[in-house]
């Protein structure tokens, strides 16, 4: 018997990639770039906790026979004043960054004066200039101006680089705001500054997220400003870390647990805003 056009069974039609061949098959490229991705942090874990007599190039892929916190204890020594040093310097420069590019993003999406793509290209030009083109002019201004000294002349120096990068995330994440918007609020009588206040920034957390992150990673991970605008009262933990190494003989075990102390705090932030870093990254806050 025939069925009529509205009793026949329609059979699904399958997506590509969607047999369970082809999701085995993706699964098994994940699994296998997850654990190239953790060898590293797996040779970094096991060898700082071995005693100083099997840390060694030969044993690097081997289990401790016997586990061992000495590694750990003598890099939380040597670093202790150092990550406190990066947490004083990046904290601050990460958010004043972030705060005046968020502010200059603001002005440049959406407030259309005369030579304002001109402003804005001035301001990207500055995320071309090395740190090693301006190093020794900049010392030399700290000097001449009183400012050597403490972690200020660090903290200022990763706050204007961190301006340009900070301006162009916020410009074009501003600019993807839907216009009415700006116009409800001209009509409702605010100016440039109320509707900063209270129509950008209740939706600007995404892209404060990804501001903070790229300026965390960035000013906690630098090496150069740190030896040439620091001294030993104040080197961060990225000094402390180079200063970590045997004359004779390589404590391994130490400079394993020391890289993966170092490291913690950036992990921890991706921890904690990696949410919004997507949202942010989805929204459009590097596109441009």
């Amino acid at each position: 018997m025939n069925r009529s056009a509205s009793e026949r069974v329609v059979a699904p039609v399958r997506a590509p990639g969607t047999t369970p061949l082809g999701q085995a098959g993706k699964f098994t490229v994940l699994l296998v770039l997850a654990v190239l991705f953790l060898l590293p942090m797996y040779v970094l874990l096991v060898t700082a906790s071995k005693p100083f007599d099997e840390a060694t190039a030969a044993r690097a892929w081997l289990l401790p026979v016997n586990w061992s916190t000495e590694g750990w204890s003598a890099a939380w020594s040597a670093l202790a004043p150092g990550l406190w040093n990066s947490v004083r310097m990046v904290v601050p420069s990460a958010i004043l960054s972030a705060v005046l590019g968020s502010m200059n993003g603001f002005v440049l999406a959406r407030w259309r004066f005369p030579g304002a793509d001109t402003v804005f290209t001035l301001f990207l030009f500055g995320m071309f200039i090395p740190y090693q083109a301006v190093m020794i002019p900049l010392q030399q201004t700290m000097v001449e101006t009183g400012l050597m000294g403490g972690l200020f002349p660090l903290i200022l120096a990763h706050t204007v680089y961190g301006i340009p990068i900070c301006t162009l995330i916020f410009r074009n994440y501003y600019a993807s705001i839907p216009h009415t918007l700006i116009e409800a609020a001209r009509v409702d009588g605010a100016g440039l500054l109320r509707t900063y206040r209270s129509v950008i920034l209740p939706v600007s957390a995404p892209v404060f997220a990804v501001t903070l992150i790229w300026q965390f990673t960035s000013a906690w991970n630098d090496f150069l400003f740190a030896v040439f605008l620091t001294g030993p009262d104040t080197w961060p933990v990225t000094v402390q870390l180079n200063n970590v190494a045997g004359s004779m003989v390589v404590p391994y075990n130490q400079q394993m647990a020391a890289a993966v102390l170092a490291s913690l705090p950036t992990l921890v932030i991706y921890l904690v805003l990696g949410r919004y870093f997507m949202r942010g990254l989805m929204a459009g806050a590097l596109k441009g």
